[in-house]
C-alpha cells in the first residue's frame, strides 16, 4: 500500500507499471554515488597504455554524453600507476638537483653544469622516439629508464666540457681552439661509449621471451635514450659552450665600459662627479 496524494493508500498495482528485467545482484554505492566496476584483461599487457587512452578519447567521452552525469575513474593497476608516476616526479627532480650541485662543485661554476645537463631533455627524446620505433607504448617501467638515463646521458658532455676546460687552463688555448680540440679527442671516447652501451642493451630489446618483455621498456629508453643524446651532444654541447662564453666576455667587456665611464665622471669636475 502506497499513500495517494489524496491522502488515500491504495494498493502499488494499481498505480504503478511492472515489468521483468535484469538487474545487479548487488549495488556499491561510494560518496553516496552507485558505483559498477568494469574489468578487462589485455593479452599484450605492454600495449594497456593504447587501451586506456583509446578509452579515454572515444569510448568514454561518447557513454558521458548518451548518460549526463556519468564519471569514471581508472582503479588497479592504473591507480597504482599514478601514484608511481608521482613518487617519480619527486625522484627526478631530487635527481636533476643532485646531478646539478654534483656538477657544479668541480666545475666551480653554475652555466657548465647546465650545459652538461642540456643532453637530458633530448635524451628524452630519444626515449620516446625509441618506444615509437619499437612500437612500445610508455610505462612506468620506462620512465625508471628514463630517471637512470638522466644520469649515464651526462656523461659524454661531462667529458667534453672537462677537457676543453683543462685544455683552457694548461695550455691557454682559446676558448675556439680548446672545443675544437675537445671534439676532435673525445670524439672517438664518446661513440665508442654509446656503441658498446646501446649494444650491451640490444639482446635485451630485441628480446621476444614473454620472461624480459617487463624489462624492454626501460631498455629502450637507456638504448635510444643514450643514441639519440650522443649525437646531439657532438653538435648543441660545444656550440652552447662557446655562446656562453661568448656573452661572458660581452658581459665583461660592458661592464669594464662601465667602469671606465663612471670614472671619466669622477675625475672630472664637481659636477660631473656628482653626476
Amino acid at each position: 500500500m502506497v499513500k495517494a496524494p489524496t491522502g488515500a493508500f491504495v494498493p502499488l498495482r494499481d498505480v504503478v507499471e511492472t515489468g521483468r528485467g535484469r538487474a545487479f545482484t548487488n549495488i556499491v554505492r561510494r560518496a553516496g554515488r552507485r558505483v559498477v566496476q568494469v574489468t578487462a584483461d589485455i593479452n599484450d599487457r605492454a600495449r594497456a597504455g593504447e587501451v586506456e587512452s583509446a578509452l579515454k578519447e572515444e569510448e568514454l567521452p561518447r557513454l558521458m554524453a548518451s548518460f549526463p552525469g556519468l564519471q569514471y575513474s581508472f582503479e588497479g593497476r592504473a591507480a597504482d600507476t599514478r601514484e608511481s608516476m608521482s613518487s617519480l616526479k619527486i625522484g627526478f627532480t631530487m635527481a636533476l638537483i643532485l646531478i646539478f650541485t654534483m656538477l657544479a662543485v668541480p666545475f666551480k661554476s653554475y652555466i657548465q653544469p647546465l650545459i652538461v645537463m642540456t643532453s637530458i631533455p633530448f635524451g628524452i627524446i630519444g626515449a620516446v622516439i625509441g618506444h615509437m620505433i619499437m612500437g612500445y607504448s610508455l610505462s612506468v617501467v620506462s620512465m625508471f629508464g628514463i630517471v637512470a638515463l638522466s644520469g649515464v646521458v651526462v656523461n659524454d658532455s661531462l667529458i667534453l666540457i672537462d677537457f676543453a676546460n683543462r685544455r683552457i687552463q694548461e695550455k691557454g688555448m682559446s676558448i675556439h681552439d680548446a672545443v675544437l680540440d675537445a671534439a676532435i679527442q673525445r670524439f672517438r671516447p664518446i661513440l665508442l661509449t654509446t656503441a658498446t652501451t646501446f649494444g650491451g642493451l640490444a639482446p635485451m630489446m630485441f628480446e621476444r621471451a614473454i620472461q624480459a618483455r617487463f624489462m624492454i621498456p626501460m631498455a629502450i629508453s637507456l638504448g635510444y635514450g643514450i643514441l639519440f643524446a650522443t649525437v646531439i651532444t657532438l653538435v648543441l654541447v660545444p656550440c652552447l659552450y662557446m655562446v656562453i662564453e661568448d656573452l661572458g666576455r660581452l658581459h665583461g667587456s660592458v661592464m669594464m665600459g662601465w667602469t671606465k665611464l663612471t670614472g671619466l665622471h669622477r675625475t672630472g669636475s664637481d659636477d660631473q662627479g656628482r653626476f
